[in-house]
This record gives C-alpha cells, sequence and structure tokens, in this order.
C-alpha cells in the first residue's frame, strides 16, 4: 500500500479520538496548570453539579483547542453558544442558556501561555504556528494509533 505524501490535519482525525488523545498531551504537559476551582465550578448555570471527571478541564480544553483551529476567529461569547444547553425549569418551558464565561477564558489564556492560541487585532482567537504544528502531530499520532490497531 502506497504512503500518502501530504500531511495529517485535526480535520483528519475523528473528534473524540482527537480531544482524548490532546487532553492526555495537556494533563502531562507542565505549562497547562489544573485551577483549584476546577472540583468545585459548574460549566454552565444549567448544570445541577460539578463534573465527575477528573479530567473535565484538560478534556475542555482540548476540545476549545480543536474548536479554534477548525473556526480561526472564535471568541469566547461563540464557545459560550457552543457549550451551552437546555435549562430546564420544572414546569415551565425551558430555555436555552450559554455556558459558563469563566472556565471558556480561563482555558483560552492557558491556551495562550502555551503560545497555542494567540488574539486576533478585531477580537476572537486563532491557532498559532506553533500551535497548529502540535496540533497536527498529535493528531498523526492519532491517525498512526489507529491504523497500528487496525493490523
Amino acid at each position: 500500500m502506497a504512503e500518502e505524501a501530504r500531511g495529517i490535519c485535526v480535520r483528519d482525525v475523528k473528534a473524540p479520538a482527537f480531544i482524548e488523545a490532546y487532553a492526555e498531551h495537556l494533563k502531562n504537559s507542565d505549562k497547562f496548570d489544573l485551577p483549584v476551582w476546577s472540583d468545585t465550578v459548574k460549566t454552565a448555570v444549567f448544570k445541577e453539579l460539578a463534573p465527575y471527571g477528573d479530567d473535565w478541564y484538560y478534556i475542555r480544553a482540548a476540545s476549545i483547542a480543536r474548536k479554534i483551529y477548525l473556526r480561526p476567529g472564535l471568541g469566547v461569547g461563540q464557545l459560550q453558544k457552543w457549550y451551552g444547553g437546555t435549562y430546564r425549569r420544572g414546569a415551565r418551558t425551558e430555555h436555552f442558556r450559554k455556558a459558563s464565561s469563566g472556565v471558556i477564558r480561563s482555558v483560552l489564556l492557558q491556551l495562550e501561555g502555551m503560545k497555542v492560541v494567540e488574539k486576533l487585532p478585531n477580537g476572537g482567537r486563532r491557532v498559532t504556528v506553533v500551535g497548529q504544528q502540535d496540533l497536527d502531530r498529535i493528531a498523526g499520532t492519532v491517525i498512526s494509533a489507529a491504523e497500528e490497531d487496525d493490523e
């Protein structure tokens, strides 16, 4: 079978597999720290409890990095809308509510500190050249691991 000459990018990998791999990378990175409030904070006003998983912050960070890679120019408000959901109000009608901006902003600040994303002059964020290389490298490892499992 002939090898492909082109590189692998994030678009070539299924989202859950990439997010899991990048979350593991962030967890092992010494530049990305878990905030002290991560075990008590809710991710949105419509949630009843904080997330159960210990790695939820890394998973959310990986998901946000992937979103910004796929759609440069995303800001905190658009990410709030993406991670938002239905606020169920008992017998009354349910309404859409945005996700917590503080969680999203803290993730973006840490990704900026790692030089993965940068601010755009007219608002929003985009992935830096270094960040794109990093994300594409992890996407390549996910693809190669999937090929090894198939064999």
